[in-house]
């Protein structure tokens, strides 16, 4: 049956991608293991042509994803969400100059230093959640880089003030947002030129697929990056890109119960006497509070930090002593996973040692909150 009226998201992550309605047509859309395409007259850029440039299940991906942000042009699925990020990159010209978060992405921020280091562009860092400070360091910029929430301090930036402005003064702007996915914010619609995924994350949903993917309303800009893509060659494989469609199915109702259980527990670890401070946008006295109230709808993210009142050892320790959740990095499967996050050392210094970043997956609330009280007890307060 046609489609009479847009489709709500929770709608299009089960409806979009599918096979052409005909008799004894499959439900789900096929993969396509390919290297390449059969073909005898000159090339054209209809042409599928070779694996590298095109499969069609990057096709059904790229349409729900583009569609779930706004865009009317479908998504570019990458290798990585790190391939999206070095393709957005790209854009910026030799020695041009970035802004970004003082708090973002850790592969973001070692890919730009890297290039920094290299001479190829430099780099300003920014508090984004001072919007005139960020407004005025974007200035003359050729990349504005931003996240809302932030990883992994969950700082709130006024995504409708920036974007606005950079919109009106032709700074090209770019956003991650893995951490919110489109169910919860659109950056498009409130002026970005190019948004970003780790579709690795909660896109996918199942720690199981490494990939990324580039949505951009902007029919040059596409071009561009799927040039990049085909040329640098940091494709999607075809396995991963169906196995994130199927995780998507489900992002919907991952989304919304990681988000209610995210809300719970953020608000109970804000009363433990060994945690000394809690950063969750949906807590009320949350610094982000208002600005993620009035630019999300229908959650705040299921990611969680958390200082707590020990040294890194005692979180280390905190960390060992839990059960059900996985002690690992990345973030946005089913199930919940906790990490110390200075353990990497690129982490800036203005993360607390005893920073602990929750990933909270789909789990019963109170078997999450039990295990997380009886590692906590372990906290021997003001070590």
């Amino acid at each position: 049956m046609a489609e009479t009226h847009d489709l709500h998201p929770d709608t299009v992550v089960v409806a979009g991608g599918r096979p052409a309605p005909a008799h004894d047509a499959p439900v789900s859309p096929s993969l396509v293991l390919t290297s390449t395409y059969r073909g005898i007259s000159d090339m054209t850029d209809a042409d599928r042509g070779y694996a590298r440039m095109s499969n069609p299940t990057w096709d059904d991906f790229e349409g729900v994803l583009g569609r779930l942000e706004g865009s009317d042009l479908p998504a570019l699925a990458v290798a990585s969400g790190l391939a999206a990020v070095a393709a957005v990159m790209s854009l910026v010209p030799a020695g041009g100059r970035v802004v970004m978060p003082t708090h973002a992405y850790q592969g973001s921020q070692v890919l730009v230093d890297d290039a920094a280091a290299a001479g190829h562009l430099t780099v300003t860092r920014v508090d984004v959640t001072d919007t005139q400070a960020t407004l005025e360091a974007a200035r003359g910029a050729d990349l504005l880089w931003l996240e809302s929430p932030t990883n992994p301090m969950l700082e709130i930036a006024d995504l409708p003030a920036l974007l606005a402005t950079t919109r009106r003064e032709g700074i090209l702007t770019a956003v991650d947002n893995t951490f919110a996915t489109p169910l919860l914010q659109q950056p498009l619609g409130l002026g970005a030129e190019i948004v970003i995924h780790s579709v690795t994350k909660y896109l996918a949903g199942h720690s199981d697929v490494v990939l990324g993917a580039v949505v951009t309303s902007n029919p040059e800009l596409r071009a561009t990056l799927q040039h990049h893509r085909s040329i640098h060659g940091a494709v999607a494989g075809p396995f991963e890109t169906w196995l994130a469609l199927r995780g998507v199915r489900t992002l919907a109702l991952r989304v919304e119960r990681s988000n209610q259980t995210a809300l719970e527990l953020a608000g109970r670890l804000d009363q433990h006497p060994a945690v000394s401070r809690v950063r969750y946008p949906g807590l009320p006295q949350d610094p982000g509070h208002e600005r993620a109230a009035a630019q999300m709808r229908g959650g705040y993210g299921a990611v969680i930090s958390m200082e707590l009142d020990t040294d890194a050892a005692g979180a280390q320790h905190v960390v060992e002593a839990l059960g059900l959740w996985t002690p690992a990095t990345s973030l946005g499967g089913v199930e919940s996973l906790i990490e110390r996050r200075r353990r990497h050392h690129d982490e800036p210094d203005s993360v607390a040692e005893s920073l602990l970043r929750l990933s909270v997956g789909i789990e019963n609330v109170e078997d999450l909150w039990a295990d997380l009280t009886q590692a906590l007890s372990t906290v021997k307060l003001g070590s």
